[in-house]
């Protein structure tokens, strides 16, 4: 196996590239610009504000009193608030711009309930996604008025906010009396249980009428007055008023179903490990959410929406939430209303991601495509002709490219896990040269390839986690938490024990330098793609971006293989030179159509193919 401790520092600068990429570099554009960019024209930052910074420790408990199993906080726990909040999050503004990104996605922010879970499985909402009060900030987080001192603090740099929002559910308040003490409440489906029965085919009749949840009307969910058809669902007294909008406490705009398999009719009718699962077929919960999550952008001008659990939900509820929302957005001056949904898999099938751009009408989806492409061949051993089914399946999207350029791409989140920690897992015998010379390529491939990059907080530090969800969840201030401090980072003899807004981590400083140079280049924002070279086993992957105005050419190389090449690689026939923005390895034009290619093992190098004046 090739050892990459040996490297010198020049080396690994050339590898970051970034003396080539410094010259490249655009001055930010003016804050008066950033409504005109396009989705594509972003280089997002994802964060859970939990995590991030603590700018006020006044409000580490929420305003509770009492320990963490009340108030939620416990900076021990991986499982627990930390203290992060909004007004830590704009204090380092400029530590996210500096790093390149242009929109920032945050966290839910909402009002969650504290604490969940039956005994010994306790955890917060710290993360956000179980929502009590959809109008309103979680106080660990702060107020309504730091959430608009944010977005007017972005808005000012030319910086983009996007929300992080859930329809699919609400925290875990419901709860089914045939399940009290059980710790799971299997799934029961619509013909063992149907609507027109109370507690399976052979109960009392109920709900006379009802046509079922296909037919969505709201003179025909009237006639769903009652909800015990599958299990008999209450509410316990001290949490009956506790959502708000209030109609949100109604048990009737709810699937009270169980548990979803994730599978069949119950991944849009379960409830997610328990979380009360909202009938979203029905009139009333479609029209509340529009006001809801409305109101937002009326109240904020935020510049978009990230959609947790998109799949999960029925395709006629986004037919005529993402029109209003978008509709609500122009009306606020907003043209470029980036929304994009969360439809988790863990398989190169754009497919399995295109349908719900074209079946749900969701105008992007988070590619998981790709980040499983480079998870395959970056840590792991696939050969890079991955690639080519990925971006074949670009022509599945429902406008094609046109949609493809604008889903957010990402190497590893919060759900999943970190990509180094990928990397570590499938090579246990390579040195952290090595490890840092995969994620170096990773970012290489996330920040120049189709897409908008989104960088999840950490990764920037060389992070490197246990795991996926909880042990994905780093604090970027000095954490307290053990089974952080623990872990060896990359770049950096630091543990999470300290706080991580220095630019100096060499992975900081390749995401910022490949950052500028995409956003200084329309090639690598908007321009089409074409695959140029691909094999079978690790090695070369070539694709050229064009300039959407000018046509000019830019050659992307990537070499997945620890051994060095050197390749001739197809071009444009026009092309007499070539210049290396980023990287190395751009040579000479041997001929006519033919550039040599000249990569050291895992790296990379973009191309600037210049025709004769």
């Amino acid at each position: 196996m090739l050892k990459f401790a040996t490297r010198t520092a020049t080396a690994l600068a050339l590898l970051i590239g970034a003396p080539a990429v410094a010259a490249q570099a655009a001055p930010a554009a003016p804050a008066a610009d950033y409504r005109a960019r396009l989705p594509q024209d972003e280089v997002i930052y994802f964060l859970l504000p939990d995590r991030f910074d603590n700018g006020d420790p006044a409000n580490d408990r929420g305003g509770l009193k009492g320990g963490p199993l009340v108030t939620g906080f416990d900076p021990t726990a991986k499982g627990f608030y930390h203290g992060g909040d909004l007004k830590g999050l704009t204090r380092r503004l400029d530590y996210i711009q500096a790093l390149g990104a242009t929109a920032l996605w945050v966290g839910p922010i909402f009002k969650n309930k504290p604490v969940q879970g039956g005994p010994g499985q306790q955890s917060a909402g710290y993360h956000g996604y179980w929502i009590t009060d959809f109008t309103q900030v979680d106080p660990h987080f702060g107020s309504n008025a730091d959430f608009a001192a944010l977005v007017t603090a972005a808005h000012a740099r030319g910086m983009k906010v996007y929300m992080d929002i859930i329809v699919n559910h609400t925290a875990d308040v419901i709860q089914y009396r045939e399940c009290v003490g059980q710790r799971d409440c299997p799934y029961r489906s619509r013909a063992d249980y149907p609507y027109q029965r109370r507690l399976g085919v052979n109960g009392a009749p109920i709900n006379p009428g009802f046509a079922g949840d296909t037919v969505h009307t709201e003179a025909n969910f009237a006639k769903l007055t009652r909800s015990d058809y599958a299990y008999t669902p209450f509410v316990p007294a001290a949490e009956r008023g506790v959502k708000v909008p209030a109609w949100l406490n109604d048990v009737r705009y709810y699937h009270n179903r169980g548990d979803t398999t994730y599978l069949n009719e119950s991944a849009t009718m379960g409830d997610f490990v328990g979380l009360d699962d909202l009938m979203t077929e029905n009139p009333r919960v479609v029209a509340g959410m529009i006001d809801i999550f409305g109101d937002w952008i009326d109240r904020y001008g935020i510049d978009g929406f990230r959609i947790d659990t998109a799949r999960h939900v029925n395709p006629e509820f986004w037919a005529q939430f993402v029109p209003a929302m978008q509709a609500r957005a122009r009306a606020k001056g907003i043209p470029n209303f980036h929304i994009f949904g969360e439809v988790s898999d863990h398989e190169v099938r754009p497919a399995v991601l295109a349908q719900h751009t074209i079946v749900d009408k969701l105008p992007a989806v988070l590619d998981f495509s790709f980040r499983q492409a480079v998870i395959d061949t970056v840590a792991g051993r696939a050969g890079t002709d991955t690639f080519e089914k990925l971006f074949d399946g670009d022509a599945l999207y429902a406008k094609g490219f046109d949609t493809a350029v604008q889903l957010p791409t990402f190497t590893g989140n919060h759900d999943d896990g970190r990509f180094a920690t990928f990397v570590r897992k499938a090579f246990p015998q390579a040195d952290d040269a090595e490890v840092l010379a995969r994620v170096m390529l990773s970012n290489a491939m996330l920040l120049t390839l189709r897409g908008v990059p989104t960088i999840y907080s950490g990764d920037e530090q060389g992070f490197v986690s246990d795991g996926n969800d909880q042990d994905a969840r780093e604090d970027m201030f000095a954490s307290r938490v053990a089974v952080y401090n623990d872990n060896r980072l990359l770049g950096s003899s630091t543990t999470t024990a300290t706080a991580h807004f220095a630019t100096d981590n060499p992975l900081f400083r390749q995401t910022a330098a490949l950052a500028r140079l995409r956003l200084a280049t329309p090639a690598l924002t908007r321009g089409r793609q074409q695959l140029r070279a691909r094999g079978e086993t690790p090695g070369l992957l070539a694709i050229s971006r064009f300039d959407p105005v000018s046509g000019a050419e830019v050659l992307l190389a990537f070499n997945t293989d620890t051994r060095p090449l050197t390749r001739q690689v197809e071009i444009g026939t026009t092309a007499r030179a070539a210049t290396t923005l980023a990287g190395s390895g751009c040579g000479a034009v041997a001929a006519p159509g033919s550039l040599t290619v000249t990569l050291p093992p895992l790296g990379y190098a973009v191309c600037a193919l210049k025709a004769p004046q």
